[in-house]
C-alpha cells in the first residue's frame, strides 16, 4: 500500500471514529461515494489500523446470544451473567431478566400461553405491573391440586392477569390424571375442551424445561413416582416441556405418563408462533439441547453457564 493511500485511510478513520463524522459527511468533504468510505473503514479494520474494543461486561453475554441464535436459528437468545452465583441467586436473576425482556414481547401479542413450574413462578413474581388490557392469558396445562398451588398454571395466569389488568382463562382440570379413561372424560367437558383449543392458537407461549431425574419438581410434588421414573429411563427420556416427556431427538416419548397429561402436546406447542423457554440449572442442559435441535423453542432465556455448555457441546 502506498503511503498516500494509507494516510487517506487513517484520515477517514480518524474523522469517523474520533470526531464522530458520518460517512455521508466524509464522502462530501473528499468528493467520493459513501460506499467507498464504508469499504475504506472496513479495510482499516481488516489491516489492524483500527481496532475496536467494547469495554462492558455485557459484551460476553451478547456474544453468546448471537452464537446461540445463529447455531439454532432462534428468534432471540437472552443470556444472563450468573458466574459465582448460587443456583437460587441465578434463578432469581434469570427471572428478573426474563420478566424485563419478555414484557416488551408480551406487549405486542393478544394471547399468551403459560405452562407451570418453579422458574415460571419466579418469572410471574418478577413481572412488572404494566397494563395490557387487550391481552388474554391461557393455561397450557391443567392446574388443579391440593399442594404447591403457586406453581400451577391457573394460579400463575391469575397473578399475571392482576399485574397486566387483562383477561385470563382457567383450565379446571389436573395436569395429570390417573388413567386415559379419566382424561377422555375430562376432555369432553365443554369448558376444559374450549380452553385446550384456545391454548393451541396463542400468539406466544412461555414454558419451562425440566430434567425428570435431577431436582424434578414433578417428583417433589408427587406427580411422578419412582416407577414412572424407571419407565422414563427405559424409554431414554431426557426431559420434559409442559409435562410432556421427550427423548434425545426431541420427540414425545411413548410413555404411559404422557397419555395422562391434560395439556398441549409437543407437536401442538411447536405450531405456536413463538415458544419461549426459561431454563436455569445445568441439570437441564441435555434436555434443552435436545429441544433446541428439534426446533421446539424459538426464544430462550438461560444462564451464561448453560450457554457455554450448549455451544461447546455442539461445536
Amino acid at each position: 500500500m502506498k503511503w498516500e493511500e494509507k494516510r487517506d485511510m487513517v484520515k477517514i478513520a480518524t474523522w469517523y471514529y474520533h470526531y464522530g463524522w458520518t460517512q455521508a459527511q466524509i464522502a462530501k468533504k473528499i468528493g467520493i461515494s459513501r460506499s467507498i468510505i464504508s469499504k475504506t473503514l472496513q479495510r482499516a479494520k481488516d489491516l489492524g489500523i483500527v481496532e475496536i474494543f467494547i469495554k462492558d461486561e455485557t459484551y460476553y453475554t451478547v456474544d453468546l446470544e448471537q452464537k446461540l441464535e445463529e447455531k439454532f436459528g432462534l428468534e432471540e437468545a437472552i443470556v444472563v451473567a450468573t458466574h459465582d452465583m448460587s443456583e437460587e441467586e441465578a434463578l432469581n436473576f434469570l427471572a428478573k431478566e426474563a420478566a424485563y425482556t419478555l414484557s416488551k414481547r408480551i406487549a405486542k401479542v393478544n394471547t399468551l400461553g403459560i405452562s407451570w413450574g418453579k422458574t415460571i413462578r419466579k418469572f410471574a413474581n418478577e413481572f412488572p405491573y404494566i397494563p395490557h388490557k387487550d391481552l388474554t392469558i391461557i393455561p397450557l396445562i391443567g392446574g388443579m391440586g391440593s399442594s404447591d398451588i403457586d406453581l400451577h398454571s391457573n394460579q400463575i395466569c391469575y397473578d399475571l392477569k392482576k399485574k397486566m389488568q387483562c383477561h385470563s382463562k382457567y383450565l379446571y382440570a389436573p395436569a395429570l390424571v390417573e388413567d386415559t379413561e379419566m382424561k377422555a372424560d375430562l376432555s369432553k367437558n365443554k369448558y376444559i375442551n374450549e380452553v385446550l383449543e384456545e391454548g393451541k392458537t396463542v400468539d406466544m407461549a412461555i414454558v419451562g424445561v425440566s430434567n425428570p431425574y435431577n431436582q424434578s419438581t414433578m417428583e417433589e410434588i408427587g406427580y411422578i413416582t419412582p416407577e414412572d421414573i424407571e419407565e422414563l429411563r427405559y424409554k431414554d427420556v431426557v426431559g420434559d416441556i409442559n409435562s410432556r416427556f421427550f427423548t434425545a431427538n426431541g420427540e414425545e416419548a411413548n410413555t404411559q405418563i404422557n397419555t395422562h397429561v391434560i395439556g398441549l402436546s409437543l407437536e401442538e406447542l411447536k405450531k405456536i408462533p413463538t415458544v419461549v423457554a426459561l431454563a436455569n440449572g445445568l441439570q437441564k442442559k441435555d434436555a434443552l439441547v435436545s429441544a433446541l435441535k428439534a426446533g421446539l423453542i424459538d426464544v430462550i432465556v438461560i444462564t451464561d453457564r448453560m450457554a457455554e455448555y450448549i455451544l461447546q457441546k455442539n461445536d
